[in-house]
């Protein structure tokens, strides 16, 4: 959820303005009363104004909603198994549909499932579909398509980056043409959780059990009127989508990866919303009485990940060393203007389930270097690859990092890469770079994405079998403190043996003008309200 507006209550005109901070959702239900309580009106009045104002912002339907995007790639592709960048992931929320969603409070809800069950080990799943839910050239979704999108990413030929969710399944079945049973191998307490991965759209099913995903088809909120990757999109509401929502008549993407660009068509009225806003004007945009800017803290973790089969990463104490040359606080400070959360190396955030409350580390020059001694060295010379698309202030953040090593004896060169093409071209074929993840819900789904020895997104070819065995025990396990005290031990590991430093959480800000409305809560699993704005939002 975005942080509170915060009024004086004696202040001059305090009922107008929280009655205005109602009608544009910058106040909770709670934080109004409140306010209204200490300004001297009676809760019944204040209830009474509080529903006025939730009246007056019903949502309306109509207009075209343009959305300004960072880090879009003219490689960007409509292969679900393979999205990687936010533009990806933004137009697949856009056009296409789950199962599951994370919902606007950070809950887990029903999208292309209404409900779903387990058997009391949790290995075997029934999710029930909606019976009105149809792809955009009318045909209508069934189990059949629920199986073949899901198979799309098992087996041994699949490219996907999500088999590693799905490893433990064993067979997808359908029960009538309405409901799914999947069977797996362990216990996976987090399967509906998984569900609400980016990649595991519903797609339409071909005869051979493979899936149509070339056309850009979904049974999502809009239909791709025009598509051209890393550049602009366009899109049209889906007159049969199956639920509520999708206020706009159309949607417009538009790639700004320049975050000038980005502001200042937000600024000039060329873009309603943008995904990302340049923290060096936070504090001057923020005074625009125009634009509504929302900081949602987050589970978003950056990431530096080093090969550990690469020289000289393959070390552990060269890792250690990179880990404590680094000071995290100085650069939520001075890069991210105070919208950040220190990282400590494993990679779960404080707002995620079973976050394990571990020693924070700390910058500590004398520490690596006593690391560098023990690996046999004096000095350290590397490489760090950044781009700005990737994150606003990337570049400056190794900049800063490499000055901070230098008291360990550390020589970080920065590498600032080219912005299009840096998922393709940079991440996982360089030894070390700067990565931005996106909220994951669970440990599981994280570890198994990135951590897992055989993962394809293991950026760091990190291997340990005790944090792999740990992995397999945890996700099975039913009783909520054994799993927690497996996921404090990995956390663990993975700080003081993993090869890859987690500097800090990012808050997702972004924003949007201020004609543009949301709900009283945002999803901080991605930018834009969990990439959902399109079909969440409205115009006054």
């Amino acid at each position: 959820m975005s942080n509170p507006t915060k009024f004086d209550a004696n202040g001059p005109g305090v009922l107008e303005r929280i009655a205005a901070a109602s009608r544009r959702n910058r106040i909770s239900r709670r934080e109004f009363m409140v306010e209204a309580s200490a300004a001297g009106m009676t809760i019944a009045t204040a209830s009474a104004l509080w529903a006025q104002n939730a009246a007056a912002e019903t949502p309306k339907a109509g207009g075209t909603y343009r959305l300004g995007l960072h880090d879009g790639n003219t490689a960007d592709q409509m292969d679900p198994g393979r999205y990687q960048s936010v533009g990806e992931i933004q137009m697949a929320h856009t056009h296409r549909s789950y199962l599951t969603e994370i919902t606007a409070e950070n809950g887990l809800g029903g999208d292309m499932a209404d409900a779903w069950s387990a058997t009391p080990d949790a290995k075997v799943w029934t999710f029930e579909l909606n019976k009105n839910a149809t792809f955009h050239d009318g045909r209508k979704f069934t189990a059949n398509d629920a199986i073949a999108s899901l198979n799309h990413h098992r087996g041994e030929n699949t490219t996907s980056a999500a088999k590693p969710l799905l490893e433990s399944v064993e067979n997808i079945r359908a029960d009538g043409d309405h409901a799914i049973v999947i069977e797996l191998n362990q216990g996976f307490a987090d399967l509906p959780w998984v569900m609400t991965d980016y990649h595991l759209a519903m797609l339409p099913a071909n005869e051979d059990g493979t899936i149509e995903w070339e056309n850009g088809i979904g049974a999502g909120p809009y239909v791709i009127e025009n598509h051209q990757a890393g550049v602009a999109s366009t899109l049209a509401r889906h007159d049969g989508w199956h639920r509520e929502g999708a206020y706009f008549d159309k949607v417009e993407f538009t790639v700004l990866n320049d975050p000038n660009a980005r502001q200042t068509a937000l600024v000039t009225d060329a873009v309603d919303a943008i995904s990302s806003v340049d923290l060096k004007t936070l504090s001057l945009l923020s005074r625009s009485r125009d634009v509504e800017v929302e900081n949602v803290p987050s589970g978003s973790a950056i990431t530096l990940p080093m090969f550990c089969d690469h020289s000289p990463y393959d070390n552990v104490h060269v890792r250690l060393a990179l880990k404590h040359a680094i000071d995290r606080e100085e650069i939520i400070e001075k890069i991210l203007f105070g919208t950040g959360t220190p990282g400590n190396d494993f990679h779960v955030s404080p707002n995620m389930p079973y976050w394990p409350d571990i020693e924070q580390r700390t910058y500590d020059p004398d520490m690596a270097k006593f690391h560098l001694k023990e690996a046999g060295m004096d000095s350290l010379d590397v490489q760090l690859s950044a781009a700005d698309s990737v994150l606003p202030g990337a570049v400056d953040m190794v900049v800063l990092y490499s000055e901070q090593a230098k008291k360990a004896g550390i020589n970080i060169k920065p590498v600032r890469e080219p912005n299009d093409s840096y998922w393709a071209d940079v991440w996982l074929k360089k030894p070390f770079v700067f990565v931005k993840w996106g909220a994951r819900p669970t440990p599981d789904n994280m570890f198994t994405l990135a951590y897992k020895d055989d993962a394809p997104w293991n950026e760091a070819h990190w291997k340990n079998d005790r944090f792999n065995e740990l992995l397999l025990l945890a996700k099975a396990e039913l009783d909520e403190t054994r799993r927690a005290e497996m996921y404090r031990e990995m956390c663990q590991i993975a700080r003081d043996d993993g090869g890859t430093i987690i500097p800090l959480f990012v808050n997702f800000v972004y924003a949007r003008r201020s004609n543009v409305r949301r709900g009283a809560s945002l999803a901080a699993s991605w930018e834009t309200d969990g990439a959902r704005s399109a079909h969440r939002w409205w115009f006054a």
